[in-house]
């Protein structure tokens, strides 16, 4: 009595092949963008910044991951551990992979930023 007759509807006319992969063309077009423009420069980043710590040695500015600017003091090859001085007489022990940033240029990176100089 409440519940109205259903009448099965006609089946769909089957569909293409071409129109299957038209709808899914966008959804591939966006993952590719996403990774040309998030996912590769931040692998670029990650990479560069992993040789950065591998590369640190006493004498380099650093900043750690808490904000902390200092000068490496003892930077052992090889070592998880690096000291930094924060202040003088402060020396203070970090891990090597809490380092965000490495303020002192190398040699490498001043002759790169040498060339991308345009020449007047």
């Amino acid at each position: 009595m409440f519940i109205a007759t259903a009448y099965a509807a006609d089946a769909a006319p089957a569909a293409g092949g071409m129109s299957a992969i038209f709808s899914f063309a966008p959804l591939v077009l966006i993952v590719i963008v996403f990774y040309f423009i998030l996912i590769r420069p931040q692998q670029q980043q990650a990479k560069a910044l992993k040789g950065r710590l591998a590369g640190i040695r006493r004498g380099d500015k650093v900043v750690t991951g808490g904000g902390i600017i200092g000068q490496v003091a003892k930077a052992a090859e090889g070592a998880e551990e690096i000291e930094v001085d924060i202040a003088p007489n402060v020396r203070v022990t970090v891990l090597r992979s809490t380092v965000s940033t490495v303020l002192t240029e190398t040699k490498a990176d001043a002759k790169i930023a040498e060339v991308k100089k345009p020449a007047k």
